[in-house]
């Protein structure tokens, strides 16, 4: 039976539902810590969400009273939730949750405190929580959301009950978005597939024409490849849309957090910076360029994420398995790569594109990760 209330946007994630409901409803299978974890697109922000409105609402998570309308609309005074758009949570942002925790709720029945992105989270700023989140007040929740444990603190997991979501069904998710936003039924199991059973990529695929087309243009790199030169080339494509989307996504933010910060400070329209203000500047130029790398290194990784997903389903045809193709409309690219390669090919162009992701998460420069990846993808003769 699917959930309903403030757990009706978690798609396929009963069993974490129960888990959560549960101590939500009984005193005594509560705790001051949890760590919510799954793949992308599982709902761990939903999730952590979905609970703080449970545990601020009488009837325990009805999702038409007025605490859990406000904790989903993000509006609520005693749930705080902290996103990082940066490649790490530092530690000045991680201190004033310390005093946060210690606060009494203003007017719900708890504190809850929601770290999206965890992982994120380093030895610094990690320890700077390890203490509030070790003995928090009587009414104070902590819910760190994560890909898996293991890319949390050792001595943050170890303090905190998981709670692990699973990828969903892809029948599932098509019928979120036909229900949810009325996507046609066949434009939405495409977009379910094509996503992998990521509900945000799945509702931009269904809804953005645009997005379908960027993600078409991805897999049109395998079969183009024929050569070190059209390696590079492709490889300079795909970090040039990726710098071109991140750009997209933050410069009409950066602009108005810039302006804001000038307005604030009574220098709006100023010819030249002012001296007094030159660090707040900087400070603020420092932050979104961190939102700039991250944008970009996300839009790479997607990309990647697509492009194992095209060799899954090459490998799925080499070797006969009777399982549905994640990307049903490429089914002749798929077919032809598959021919024209063995298997052992294609784990190989799949661990490269693995190792890519590996490098640009620890800060190797884009290009040379991509271009060392679209080099391996060329037909080997």
């Amino acid at each position: 039976m699917r959930p309903d209330g403030v757990w009706a946007e978690l798609v396929g994630q009963e069993p974490a539902v129960e888990v959560l409901r549960g101590a939500v409803q009984d005193p005594t299978r509560m705790t001051h810590a949890w760590l919510v974890t799954g793949p992308p697109g599982s709902g761990r922000s939903t999730a952590a969400r979905a609970f703080a409105a449970a545990l601020q609402c009488e009837s325990g998570g009805c999702g038409r009273c007025h605490a859990c309308v406000t904790v989903l609309q993000g509006l609520h005074p005693d749930v705080t939730v902290v996103a990082t758009e940066g490649v790490v949570i530092r530690a000045d942002t991680a201190r004033p949750l310390v005093e946060l925790a210690q606060r009494s709720p203003s007017s719900g029945r708890w504190r809850v405190i929601i770290v999206e992105d965890a992982d994120r989270l380093n030895e610094t700023s990690g320890n700077v929580l390890l203490k509030a989140i070790e003995e928090p007040p009587p009414r104070t929740v902590w819910v760190l959301c994560a890909p898996s444990p293991q890319d949390v603190l050792v001595t943050l997991r170890s303090r905190s009950r998981a709670v692990a979501l699973r990828v969903p069904p892809v029948d599932a998710v098509a019928a979120l978005l036909v229900e949810r936003d009325g996507i046609d039924p066949a434009v939405a199991a495409v977009a379910a597939r094509a996503a992998q059973s990521h509900v945000g990529i799945a509702r931009r695929l269904a809804r953005d024409p645009q997005a379908r087309a960027r993600r078409a243009t991805v897999l049109s790199i395998p079969p183009r490849v024929r050569g070190v030169g059209d390696a590079v080339l492709a490889a300079g494509d795909l970090v040039a849309t990726a710098q071109a989307d991140a750009k997209a996504a933050t410069e009409q933010r950066d602009a108005e957090e810039r302006s804001e910060l000038l307005r604030s400070m009574g220098a709006e329209g100023s010819a030249t910076i002012p001296p007094a203000l030159r660090a707040q500047v900087r400070d603020l130029e420092g932050d979104q360029k961190r939102r700039a790398t991250r944008a970009q290194r996300d839009v790479l990784d997607r990309a990647m994420l697509d492009l194992l997903s095209l060799y899954r389903d090459v490998l799925v045809v080499q070797l006969g398995a009777g399982v549905e193709l994640v990307n049903v409309e490429h089914e002749e690219s798929v077919r032809a790569l598959a021919a024209s390669s063995t298997p052992e090919q294609t784990v190989r162009r799949m661990d490269a594109i693995g190792e890519a992701r590996t490098r640009i998460a620890g800060n190797v420069a884009p290009l040379l990760a991509v271009e060392a990846m679209t080099i391996a993808l060329r037909p080997q003769g």
